[in-house]
């Protein structure tokens, strides 16, 4: 029943991986295929799971691009791996997980064998139930303590444990996706946050005092395209008096209702915080497709001159992207910084002001103080800026692009604008 609802709910197939499964299930498997299955590959199955598969169907529907078939799932899993004892658990520590795949990441001169070898005991004890695409799949743990709980993995990057599922059972974190589709909660990752309506989370905040708990329960509202007065209510109480979660609500009010989060943002521009200055633009940058930000330039570009790191510049030039009366003066002391870094940064957020020919002497000047890395990067964010007085450097690189035809236009273009003859750069005289 509540998977035809959720195929009925999402009739166009718009949530990720949907269009794969289109909400249908493959045949079922008789009670003696699980058996014979389990006795070929010494496993047995949990129970939720093979109930799934004699009772539902042999994979189709579910999260992300679907469940695996048993025999799809084999055939994605090691049979090394299948066979291994489990060592993942919930909470691993970032020290756990990095000693647990240090050949995997440290060694650059590990044979197939060993690399397989260490690959198959992270993964041990699991059978690959699905994918969520790129390099994220979904595990089922047969073995140990954690037995039938759901794993999310990726790659083998440091500091990042794989994920295990809130659920305790296959079952329960399928129907759990089901629920949420029914109840048009953001899909997009699936199982991530932690489960419940605002009511739950809400008393699940207020209840435990664990500050790892009450992110969580926060963090889990971002599944709610709407929410009600109350919630807004509980939200605008911990932006202004809880400085700990404070961003992480007003990131939630201005989700669900931006008028009113405007005012925690304009109360953020005034922060004599460089953070609090970061997390606005970062607020900002999420809604600037949906939402007129106008009302927020002027206090942007009061705060353009005390900027210091390359993500708060980038974010910057994000947010005055359709703001016109944004210049190169004012990335000037960006565009010419003595760090290349900022530099590159600066001239990538500035890619959008207008009137760069009328500003040539910031950008003589870029070419004077900078390096050739930074003259390309101008042509690459920039294109060719149609100023006489800036040809020489444009001449001086054009052999490097001269066989490019993707920027070979770039600086006919150029000339054409300047009614110069198409050849002019290739000619000997300055």
């Amino acid at each position: 029943m509540k998977l035809k609802q959720a195929m009925h709910k999402d009739a166009d197939f718009s949530l990720f991986g949907a269009s794969s499964h289109q909400y249908r299930v493959k045949g079922k498997l008789t009670a003696k295929e699980v058996e014979n299955w389990q006795d070929r590959n010494q496993v047995i199955l949990p129970e939720p799971f093979a109930q799934f598969l004699t009772e539902i169907g042999n994979g189709g529907a579910g999260p992300y691009y679907g469940i695996y078939s048993l025999e799809k799932a084999t055939s994605n899993t090691e049979r090394e791996a299948l066979l291994a004892q489990p060592v993942l658990h919930p909470g691993m520590t970032k020290e756990e997980w990095n000693d647990l795949i240090k050949l995997l990441t440290e060694d650059e001169d590990i044979s197939d064998e060993k690399y397989d070898e260490a690959r198959n005991k992270v993964l041990g004890g699991m059978l690959c139930i699905g994918t969520q695409g790129c390099e994220y799949d979904m595990y089922l743990v047969l073995e140990g303590e954690y037995r039938g709980k759901v794993v999310y993995t990726s790659d083998f990057h440091p500091d990042h444990p794989f994920f295990f599922v809130y659920e305790d059972s296959f079952l329960d974190w399928y129907e759990r996706w089901l629920d949420e589709i029914n109840l048009d909660y953001e899909g997009s990752w699936f199982g991530v946050l932690m489960p419940g309506n605002e009511d739950a989370l809400i008393q699940m905040y207020h209840n435990d005092l664990n500050e790892e708990i009450q992110t969580k329960a926060l963090n889990g509202m971002f599944k709610f395209k709407k929410v009600p007065q109350e919630t807004l209510d509980f939200l605008g109480n911990i932006a202004e008096k809880n400085l700990k979660h404070r961003i992480t609500a007003i990131q939630l009010i201005c989700k669900t209702s931006f008028d009113i989060g405007a005012k925690y943002l304009m109360e953020l521009l005034h922060s004599d915080v460089q953070e609090d200055f970061l997390e606005v633009l970062k607020i900002l940058n999420a809604h600037r497709k949906t939402v007129d930000l106008r009302e927020f330039y002027p206090e942007i570009l009061q705060r353009f001159d005390r900027i210091n790191d390359r993500e708060t510049l980038r974010y910057t030039g994000y947010i005055l992207e359709d703001c016109d009366a944004t210049t190169l003066q004012d990335f000037e002391p960006y565009l010419c910084s003595v760090d290349p870094t900022m530099q590159t940064t600066a001239i990538y957020a500035a890619r959008s002001c207008k009137n760069k020919v009328g500003s040539w002497q910031i950008i003589e000047h870029m070419f004077v103080e900078g390096d050739q890395q930074v003259l390309k990067n101008s042509i690459l964010y920039w294109g060719l800026i149609p100023h006489e007085k800036l040809l020489p450097y444009y001449k001086a690189i054009w052999p490097e692009y001269n066989n490019n035809p993707n920027f070979r236009e770039k600086f006919i273009d150029c000339l054409r604008e300047l009614h110069l003859p198409e050849d002019y750069f290739d000619r000997d005289e300055p």
